[in-house]
């Protein structure tokens, strides 16, 4: 069942307004309910619960860690990615993404060191690389301590290491593990606890900067996502580029790979892969609040305007140029995100990314709920643990 073709380009105020049956039927309730409520559960986890994980955090950095390894399957590795380099900022200790799969293949190639604090990053906690990438690492590199940040009380990643001293875990709001095959608040909320162990910071302002995108500029999002659009572009620099990495994920993963993407960073995309461009297709540009980054990143656009490339684009950020977004392009100026902390910035971009592929799988027929059913599930289904670990 697809969209009706009266609502071929759906309004965010139509689709919530249809009955609980009816969203279901056409397979967005979950993922509907999910990306909208963002702004109240990042108020939970900055707020009373973020003052409940306070403890277990102030605990876990009190021995100042040598080194921050963070990691998780898929979208959890981007929270990672978009940590990492906020973190190493703040606390001064270097940090760094691995994914889960390589700490089960090459772990010793992979940890930085003899001992550190393992983050794992995971909604469910029981994807099979992510238990046994946490299993290999207390085996075989007993100076690391371990973080589980996780949506799922019920995980083996939540329940396995209860008499493990070296194992504190946190979990978030229930509401934050998605039902919706796609992650969403699940993303945003394990990016924002994570945070937590650099500064700690309500997160009013960032809710009400989605609330604005939600109110202000769904529409134009859904309007674009109808284009016929078989290619997108993600550009972020830092912790933006995990947040660029997971947008294109999402778009993929529900386009149920129609809209083929790319994830690059501003200045790494002169180097090859702006030849992407030639594909056409949409070009989306998560700008920095820092004034001397944003400056690399407006010159690339420019210089895009010069070349007469990527006239279709979306733009994040604040007191956008207009020249920056393109013949056919969209900006969307939010005022006051360039305050926010720098995790809090992350949080929005990605509800952008988000939204947009949420769009654009309605618009292709497909079910936001279960994109590319038979393909993909919600948890990686089991597999074989080897034990091999090479260099």
């Amino acid at each position: 069942m697809t969209v009706p073709s009266n609502e071929s380009v759906p309004t965010l105020a139509g689709l919530r307004g249809l009955p609980d049956a009816r969203q279901q039927a056409l397979g967005y309730a979950d993922t509907l309910r999910e990306i909208l409520q963002q702004p109240a559960t990042w108020r939970a986890t900055a707020g009373s619960q973020g003052a409940a994980f306070r403890a277990v955090f102030d605990r876990t950095m009190a021995a100042r860690p040598a080194q921050l390894a963070i990691t998780g399957s898929g979208s959890s590795v981007y929270v990672g990615e978009a940590l990492a380099p906020v973190l190493q900022a703040e606390c001064w200790i270097p940090a760094r993404a691995i994914p889960a799969g390589d700490l089960l293949t090459h772990r010793a190639g992979a940890l930085p060191g003899p001992n550190g604090l393992l983050i794992s990053i995971a909604r469910s906690g029981d994807s099979p690389e992510s238990v046994g990438a946490v299993d290999a690492v207390l085996a075989h590199a007993p100076g690391w301590r371990h973080l589980v940040i996780t949506c799922n009380a019920n995980g083996r990643l939540a329940t396995r290491y209860a008499n493990e001293p070296r194992v504190d875990v946190v979990v978030l709001d229930p509401r934050t593990n998605d039902r919706s095959l796609v992650m969403t608040s699940s993303f945003t909320n394990m990016l924002l606890a994570g945070s937590a162990l650099g500064t700690t910071s309500p997160a009013d302002g960032a809710a009400a900067l989605v609330e604005r995108v939600f109110d202000v500029y769904a529409d134009a999002l859904a309007a674009l996502a109808a284009s016929e659009r078989d290619t997108a572009v993600y550009l972020g620099s830092a912790g933006a580029y995990g947040a660029a990495r997971e947008s294109a994920l999402k778009m993929l993963e529900m386009s149920g790979g129609d809209t083929v993407t790319l994830a690059e960073t501003f200045l790494g995309f002169r180097h090859g892969p702006m030849a992407w461009l030639n594909r056409g297709g949409v070009l989306v540009a998560y700008l920095s609040g820092d004034a001397g980054v944003r400056a690399y990143e407006t010159d690339l656009l420019r210089e895009l305007n010069g070349k007469d490339l990527a006239p279709v684009r979306i733009v994040v950020g604040e007191d956008i140029d207009p020249a920056l977004v393109g013949t056919r392009g969209l900006a969307l100026d939010l005022p006051g995100l360039y305050a926010l902390p720098s995790a809090q910035q992350l949080l929005v971009h990605t509800v952008v990314g988000q939204l947009f592929a949420f769009f654009r799988c309605l618009q292709l027929g497909h079910r936001p709920d279960t994109p590319s059913e038979g393909v993909l599930t919600r948890v990686v289904g089991e597999f074989t643990l080897h034990g091999g670990d090479a260099a």
